[in-house]
Formats: C-alpha cells, structure tokens, sequence
C-alpha cells in the first residue's frame, strides 16, 4: 500500500529485454541502505518488486503485462517517481494508493500562466471513476482533480510537488500512468451488481 507522496526521483540507468520480461535498472537513493529483495516499489505509479540489489543501483523485473498497461511499455523515461510501501508508523499524507495502474493517460494541456495545470485525456471506460475534488494518481503522484470535462481531467500542481517529483518533465502528448481512487473503484463495482440484481429481480417479477 502507498500514499501517492513521492519521497524520491531517481535515474534509470538501463534495461535490458528478456525472455520474462523487461529488466530495468534504477540508481539507489541515499539513504536506502536498508533495501531488500522482493521489496514493493511504487515506480510512476507502478508497484515494482526489487529483484537484483547492486551497490549503487537495484533492478526491477516488469512482465509483458506491465509494460502493457503502463506507460513504460510505450517509452521508458530518464528518471522516475519513487514511494516505498507505507509502515504502520508513516503519516497518511496522500490517499490510497496500490500500485495497480489502471492504465496510461495522455498529456492534452500543459498551461503555466497561472501555476502548473495540466490536462489529461483518460479513456471513457473510466469516466464513472472520475469526479471533481476526487483523488487521482498520476505517475505516482496522488492528486486532486481540479477540473473535468468529459475524458478529460485537470489538476494543479503546487510548486513543492514540481520541485520533488517528475512532474515538471511533462511535455504534451506524453503518457503517464493513471490509478484511478480505490474507494471509488469498489463504490462503483457495487452499484453495478446492485443494479445487475435489480434488473434481474425486476425480470422475473414480470415473468
């Protein structure tokens, strides 16, 4: 489980294709002395589990599946939005977040006139997850939509965000991987049962 507040960025520092996958390498953090194997990583957005630990540097392992619903399927990026999986003692600082992405988003506006906003079309399967003032986690970075329209939602990014995160990278047309609130998701998949259920009722009443 994360947060969605980014404690770090780091470089990637390669990668290499396998017949598993795609292995990619990531420089270590000061600090992160206590690394282990098998350890959850949220990398843009993305729960990676450590597979190698090198002095300087770890490696990851993203099956097919991953690079399929990500955007480090499409282009891998120079450097990457890091959280380590919440303890028990952290402060819950952003909302919940897993790790799952939900799949990529693209980056339709970017306006700096008044602050950092920016525009993302998402895909209309994912409309009902999407409300004003809800959570949405961008690249890993959780965040509050500030605007909606249609497929496309937009959020403000405050100037401690941009200086901490990969945010500021972003360039239009660029994808970044999208979880969409997990309240929301359950919320919404029980609505559809219940209705599913009504539908039915209301099928054999009439019968």
């Amino acid at each position: 489980m994360f947060t969605g507040i980014i404690t770090h960025t780091t470089a990637v520092l390669g990668s290499k294709s396998g017949a598993d996958g795609l292995t990619m390498t990531f420089k270590r953090p000061k600090g992160w002395d206590d690394l282990v194997l098998g350890e959850s990583i949220a990398t843009n957005g993305v729960c990676l589990t450590v597979s190698a630990i090198h002095e300087d540097s770890y490696e990851c392992l993203l099956m097919p599946e991953t690079l399929h619903k990500t955007s480090f399927g499409a282009d891998l990026p120079e450097s990457v939005n890091l959280e380590r999986s919440l303890s028990v003692s952290d402060r819950f600082g952003g909302h919940f977040v897993q790790g799952h992405v939900d799949g990529t988003g693209t980056v339709e506006k970017i306006d700096t006139a008044d602050g950092w906003r920016v525009s993302v079309a998402f895909p209309e399967v994912n409309k009902e997850l999407v409300i004003p003032k809800g959570s949405i986690t961008i690249n890993g970075v959780s965040l509050t939509v500030a605007e909606l329209s249609d497929n496309v939602l937009g959020v403000a990014i405050i100037p401690h965000t941009l200086e901490h995160t990969t945010l500021n990278m972003l360039r239009v047309g660029d994808k970044v991987n999208l979880e969409f609130d997990t309240i929301g998701k359950y919320v919404v998949n029980i609505m559809k049962a219940q209705k599913v259920k009504e539908d039915e009722h209301a099928k054999s009443t009439k019968g």
